[in-house]
């Protein structure tokens, strides 16, 4: 039930002359859980004669603002936003497996497989296994020896999949939380180690150096990182062979999924990165973990171009939730016995403050990425040839976006390209108060939780 302040702000907002002006931002940002609130202008000018040819304001807008979509990946930070972002990823994957936005379809005959690369063990975890359809023990010993600290290293437990347990160590004692947050922190430089190795393994199967590889083929890739539950991540990637010019160009006739998934296996056994050693802390050999997964991407079955896109596109708005950690930053200052996290995060957390004080680990900013368990790294990267960008798929809607605009009269008929913008633009706020919460999910069909507006004017003008 709304309080009485929400109730009062929300009489006082379907009073408001300029509801309905109000009513069309909140629509308009598509149901976003935190919209930015913009002041200020844009002018359209003749280069030639500094005639305006048109001008939009804030100054006539509902609290003199303009509300736009915060735009953030985060789907537990505004599910609408990351939808959008998750949309625009599966299409960026999809198009690198059958064709589209400016990929031809012919690149569904070039070798392409579907890769995790995982990270290795840090202790033994609950976890739930599965086989035939039929549940497993969790880890079933019949001579389960006892560690250290007094706990049996054992569990015959067949847990459920929303379990809390699950992800969390048999022993918090021996589990090895420096190494967790050291392997997250490292794991895009191991990556990037990975695809070079890659590289040089399709060359030396094809007879070529990697120089003469890059005249009759490239390998092209998009991956996304997940988290798994025990706080560590694991990628996984689409990897593709194209000729020398992309996907538009014919790989070379020795280039087949075989060469590749050989190729992947090599290098992943091959890549190591070192940890340096610090304080108490031993010089640390990193590598991917034992499991890995190499598939081919076919257009029916099991594994299709549609399942892959929507798997990458689905992690590509998570972060490390699952693992029962904070969606924000976590000052050195705080008191993370108060803060409401799952006590292995509240452990891997702990661990990245302490390593991130010393001198020797200071590169990997550990303390910076704590909420993220120590990883760094861009959650969905792909090569320059793999298939189109984000930005253009954002630059197509904008440009279906002013092309109704001009369509309904609401913008004139001009070529951006030829005239002079200048504008202006400042911060003024982000999110709801209490009574336009209330409305906003009325009119959008989400729930959006009210939120401060801060007094302050940050300038952000461009």
């Amino acid at each position: 039930m709304p309080s009485t302040h929400a109730i009062a702000g929300l009489i006082t907002r379907l009073h408001d002359p300029h509801y309905a002006r109000w009513a069309a931002q909140i629509r308009a940002t598509g149901g976003c859980r935190q919209p930015i609130h913009l002041r200020g202008h844009v002018h359209h000018l003749d280069p030639a004669t500094g005639r305006r040819l048109h001008s939009y304001t804030t100054a006539t807008e509902p609290d003199g603002v303009l509300r736009v979509p915060c735009k953030t990946r985060r789907a537990s930070r505004c599910p609408a936003c990351a939808e959008t972002y998750r949309a625009d990823t599966y299409q960026l994957i999809r198009a690198g497996l059958v064709g589209g936005k400016g990929v031809p379809e012919t690149v569904t005959g070039h070798p392409c497989l579907f890769v995790t690369l995982t990270a290795p063990s840090f202790g033994l975890v609950h976890t739930r296994r599965e086989k035939n359809g039929k549940v497993l023990p969790c880890h079933a010993r019949r001579d389960a020896a006892t560690c250290p600290h007094g706990r049996v290293m054992s569990c015959t437990a067949r847990h459920g999949t929303d379990e809390t347990c699950l992800g969390e160590p048999l022993c918090p004692d021996c589990y090895d939380y420096a190494g967790s947050v050291l392997f997250n922190a490292l794991s895009p430089e191991l990556w990037r180690r990975f695809t070079l190795a890659l590289r040089r393994n399709v060359a030396k199967a094809a007879g070529l150096t990697v120089r003469e590889l890059r005249e009759q083929a490239v390998v092209s890739f998009a991956k996304v990182a997940e988290y798994q539950r025990r706080g560590v991540v694991h990628f996984h990637a689409v990897i593709r062979l194209d000729g020398p010019d992309g996907p538009a160009s014919t790989p070379p006739a020795w280039a087949s999924a075989d060469v590749l998934a050989d190729a992947v296996r090599h290098a992943v056994s091959a890549v190591t990165v070192t940890a340096p050693a610090a304080a108490d802390e031993p010089a640390r050999v990193l590598r991917w973990g034992t499991q890995l997964d190499v598939r081919p991407i076919t257009l029916d079955g099991e594994l299709t171009d549609q399942a892959v896109a929507g798997y990458i596109a689905k992690y590509a708005t998570k972060a490390a939730e699952c693992v029962g950690t904070l969606d924000r930053r976590v000052s050195p200052l705080d008191d993370l016995a108060a803060l409401p996290l799952r006590e292995h995060a509240r452990r891997l957390i702990a661990e990245c403050l302490r390593l991130g004080a010393l001198d020797e680990l200071a590169d990997l900013r550990l303390a910076h990425w704590a909420h993220m368990l120590g990883f760094r790294g861009h959650f969905s990267t792909k090569s320059r040839h793999y298939s189109t960008t984000l930005g253009d798929i954002r630059a197509e809607r904008a440009d279906y976006m002013r092309d109704e605009a001009v369509s309904t009269g609401r913008l004139p008929l001009f070529d951006e390209d030829t005239v002079l913008v200048v504008s202006h633009w400042e911060y003024a706020g982000q999110g709801y108060s209490l009574g336009d919460a209330v409305l906003a999910a009325a009119l959008t069909g989400r729930s959006l939780p009210a939120s401060p507006v801060p007094e302050e004017v940050h300038d952000a003008s461009v």
